[in-house]
């Protein structure tokens, strides 16, 4: 606060323009095109996360550019500058899925060290694909300097022999390809139609997860979840966060003012909700202890036991995010939910009003086909579910939303790497009733947790969805459905149980009693474990070797700090 009262929306920049002897550093900005009107402004500083590597993200200076133009009518000066991404979708079943979750890291770091060197006094965030969300969230409570998200928005669905389709698809493709089911042909067709132009992948996947968690946790602009990348509306909603942020600098509301446990509450209400990617169960524990808020593994099992699953939603059901754009974005998802009391409605956002507020207006009472009514919902339980048991004693994590297929007690295929796991689907060496395991794939194990949809929209492109499970202490894309079992903990490379499975032993998934066991007596697990030792990595220098040494479990949101 100033000395009259109001709150001083210069006290960090000031240190770093103010006084004669800081002549320097203004002589460095006057340079860069800054004159006196604008030293004497808030300091706003704007992460861009552009990159030609993915679609996801490729048109975010576009968006970036609607942001400062916020900024600067608003009275605020903004200071544009950027971070990395890395593509998922692109390095998907490579070592470079490595580096997915470890971006994460980096990314909350490098917005932390440009923020506290250049002192701004606030911050937009400007992302687009998985770890771009979660990166500048865990970064904007870390600051804890006003803040505000801006989602650069889906994709379109592509468009082949008159359906919608997407990256799911393609992944698919390649199993029934590998199959015989479709030709080299068709499989080129589908790659070429899926994907048509910039935004973030189509369904309820990762990306578009976080988003709509990011909006109902009150840090993104009402609506901004949805509107298409190419979508006019994503410029004009760009612009109204800048100067939604001057507000906040203005009010005083820090991310932690909004950021609280019922926030946190309401964003994971929501994620199960619509059947979200389990990468939400990371992601928001990880923004959680940033925010330095109580969160644990079984609070997401206790929301989704108590919360319908209401939302028609690829990659379990039939739509993407750009049709629920259509029939009124999140807003009417969390209407539905705060009718049912199922949503904390005073809870602050960034508009500076409560959930409840900004939600007054929103009444869509006529029948639409993606949201269901909250008392007939599509299932009676939430999207997510967390199994433990003597393979995943901390934890892990499924994805049930839209699926029948729930129990499955078979021979386990045991495989210690993905890639071979992939090489065995493709050789059609996977049948029906098994349970099939990929370990040494965990945060510390990989190092860096990868995804496994290369794996398992194989599995479903052979049509083995409903007749076998997986389990992994790695990852999976927001894009994977099916009896998946992910993040178990702990991992193999630490001992866990899951590295002391053998191809043959029987494995139990049993999703409605919450269990992931392997069928053999503890006095066995004992004789493994002694004869078990740890795995030389393969990455002893680098970022990934830092990653490895410093990542806690996944159980803790696979952080480093």
């Amino acid at each position: 606060m100033s000395g009259n009262g109001k709150v001083n929306m210069r006290a960090r920049s000031s240190v770093i323009m103010d006084g004669p002897d800081r002549a320097p550093a203004r002589a460095m900005l006057r340079a860069v095109g800054l004159g006196d009107k604008e030293l004497e402004q808030p300091f706003v500083g704007v992460s861009n996360l552009a990159s030609d590597v993915t679609p996801c993200n490729v048109h975010l200076y576009r968006v970036v550019q609607a942001v400062r133009r916020g900024i600067g009518e608003a009275g605020g000066t903004p200071f544009e500058f950027g971070t990395l991404t890395v593509s998922d979708a692109v390095s998907m079943g490579t070592q470079g899925m490595k580096a997915s979750l470890v971006s994460r890291e980096v990314i909350a770091d490098s917005i932390e060290l440009v923020s506290f060197a250049e002192g701004f006094d606030g911050l937009v965030v400007v992302a687009g694909c998985d770890k771009n969300m979660p990166g500048t969230m865990m970064a904007a409570a870390r600051l804890n300097i006003p803040a505000i998200h801006v989602f650069g928005g889906t994709i379109m669905p592509g468009q082949h022999r008159g359906k919608d389709i997407n990256i799911q698809d393609v992944f698919e493709a390649v199993g029934a390809y590998s199959k015989g089911s479709i030709s080299r042909e068709e499989l080129h067709d589908v790659e070429c139609a899926a994907c048509p132009g910039a935004g973030s992948c189509a369904g309820l996947f990762t990306a578009n997860t976080m988003s709509s968690a990011i909006e109902a946790m009150g840090m993104a602009l009402p609506g901004d979840a949805s509107v298409p990348a190419e979508d006019p509306r994503k410029d004009e909603a760009a612009a109204a966060a800048g100067e939604a942020l001057l507000n906040l600098m203005k009010k005083g509301i820090r991310p932690r003012d909004i950021m609280t446990r019922e926030a946190f509450e309401n964003a994971i209400t929501l994620v199960m909700a619509m059947g979200g990617s389990t990468n939400a169960v990371l992601h928001l524990l990880a923004i959680a202890r940033e925010a330095k808020v109580s969160l644990t593994i079984e609070d997401f099992d206790e929301i989704s036991q108590r919360t319908p699953y209401i939302t028609d939603m690829k990659p379990g059901g039939r739509y993407v995010m750009a049709d629920l754009h259509r029939e009124g974005g999140i807003p009417v998802v969390m209407r539905r939910l705060l009718d049912a009391g199922l949503l904390y409605g005073d809870a602050l956002t960034v508009t500076g009003r409560t959930v409840a507020e900004n939600l007054a207006d929103v009444y869509e009472d006529r029948p639409q086909k993606v949201v269901s009514p909250v008392d007939s919902p599509l299932g009676t339980t939430g999207g997510l579910a967390i199994l433990k048991g003597n393979l995943a004693s901390e934890g892990a994590v499924v994805k049930v939303a839209g699926k029948q297929h729930l129990y499955q007690r078979g021979p386990a295929k045991v495989f210690d790497r993905e890639e071979d796991a992939f090489a065995a689907v493709q050789a059609q060496e996977i049948k029906a009733g098994d349970v099939v395991v990929i370990r040494y794939e965990g945060p510390k194990g990989g190092p860096g947790m990868r995804e496994m949809l290369t794996v398992t929209g194989a599995l479903m492109g052979q049509g083995l969805g409903e007749e076998v499970a997986l389990m992994t202490d790695g990852r999976f894309s927001g894009a994977t459905h099916g009896l998946m079992v992910g993040h178990v903990a702990p991992e193999a490379a630490v001992g866990g149980n899951i590295g002391l499975v053998e191809t043959g032993d029987t494995v139990v998934v049993d999703v409605p009693n919450r269990r992931l066991d392997v069928e053999i007596s503890e006095e066995e697990l004992e004789r493994r474990r002694a004869a078990w030792k740890p795995r030389e990595t393969q990455y002893p220098t680098g970022a990934l070797a830092k990653y490895a040494k410093l990542v806690s479990s996944a159980s803790e949101g696979a952080v480093t700090g």
